[in-house]
């Protein structure tokens, strides 16, 4: 710190001009001025993202409950003149209701399949050594940078030649439907579930086993539910991937003469917009999207920590 020298010959320090911060305090006003203009910037960032997600899902509810003459007048307007809740029982008597069956159907075993395959590759993957075991990752992992597009046609030929052999496999099977999704949904599920199963603690498999539990007890009952945050998570962005497919219910469950239409959500509201021909029905159209959107937003709510708490287990351990 500079000195200044008096006529008597003591030396004082150098005060600084009042009002004018000096050394640290100065670095620290800076850096709280720069900071609260940074948050400033993220919390406008984030209530415009806010609203860009609310505003168009909100914007479906509410022209759920106008009539076709206010969808088309006023298209962006959020407050219909009057609730109309029969646009819903409309929507679900055209044929929303065989579509959340089929929909319902085919997920209930799909997810149970995939999450039951998934865990025990990617525990068998990350917590015992063999020869092969990165190729079999590595081939799992593959699977996430093959669009399933390229596969369209060889699957397509594929599911019409199985209907020979197998009778309950071919076009407009739900089996078939559910062994492509526990398919398509097994790389990200092993993916996830290797990493996860690899921040677990060896010491309590290891006490297990020598407590006389199998490999199949240990993994059961011992590594599984220590697992129950990754298996969530997971369990929910298979439901989300799968709930809202529509290439493969549409390349797969082609109607077949004779027999039952079956469609899933994702089919059946193209359907409803396409079958109004020259009569529009916004209102109902509308209506079933919202009832198709609301399951997966309530299911996302009401597990949200848990998501949260399962992408983070891993980092936090």
């Amino acid at each position: 710190m500079s000195t200044v020298t008096h006529t008597s010959g003591q030396k004082r320090p150098d005060v600084a001009p009042p009002g004018r911060p000096t050394g640290r305090r100065a670095e620290a006003a800076g850096s709280g001025i720069g900071g609260r203009i940074f948050n400033g910037f993220s919390h406008l960032f984030l209530v415009v993202w806010a609203i860009m997600v609310i505003y168009p899902l909100l914007w479906v509810v509410m022209s759920a409950l106008k009539t076709d003459s206010e969808v088309i007048r006023e298209p962006l307007s959020l407050f219909p003149k009057s609730l109309q809740w029969d646009n819903f029982a409309r929507a679900w008597t055209a044929g929303i209701d065989s579509f959340f069956l089929d929909t319902l159907l085919v997920l209930v075993f799909s997810v149970t399949l995939t999450m039951l395959l998934g865990s025990m590759a990617a525990y068998a993957l990350a917590r015992y050594e063999f020869r092969g075991n990165r190729l079999i990752y590595w081939m799992f992992l593959s699977g996430l940078t093959l669009p399933v597009y390229l596969a369209a046609v060889p699957l397509f030929k594929g599911v019409y030649n199985m209907n020979v052999v197998f009778p309950l496999l071919g076009p407009n099977k739900h089996l078939t439907l559910i062994l492509v999704y526990v398919a398509w949904s097994l790389s990200f599920t092993v993916f996830f579930m290797h990493s996860f199963f690899r921040t677990l603690p060896d010491t309590i498999a290891e006490a297990a086993q020598v407590d006389g539990a199998s490999h199949t007890r240990t993994f059961f009952s011992v590594m599984l539910p220590m697992a129950r945050p990754g298996l969530i998570s997971i369990g929910i962005f298979n439901v989300l991937g799968q709930w809202n497919q529509w290439y493969l219910p549409t390349l797969l469950m082609q109607p077949v003469a004779g027999e039952p239409k079956n469609q899933v959500i994702a089919q059946g509201l193209i359907e409803l917009s396409v079958n109004q021909g020259y009569k529009s029905d916004w209102s109902g159209l509308f209506a079933g999207v919202t009832m198709a959107m609301l399951p997966v937003l309530i299911v996302y709510v009401v597990f949200q920590r848990q998501v949260q708490s399962g992408l983070t287990a891993g980092v936090g351990k």
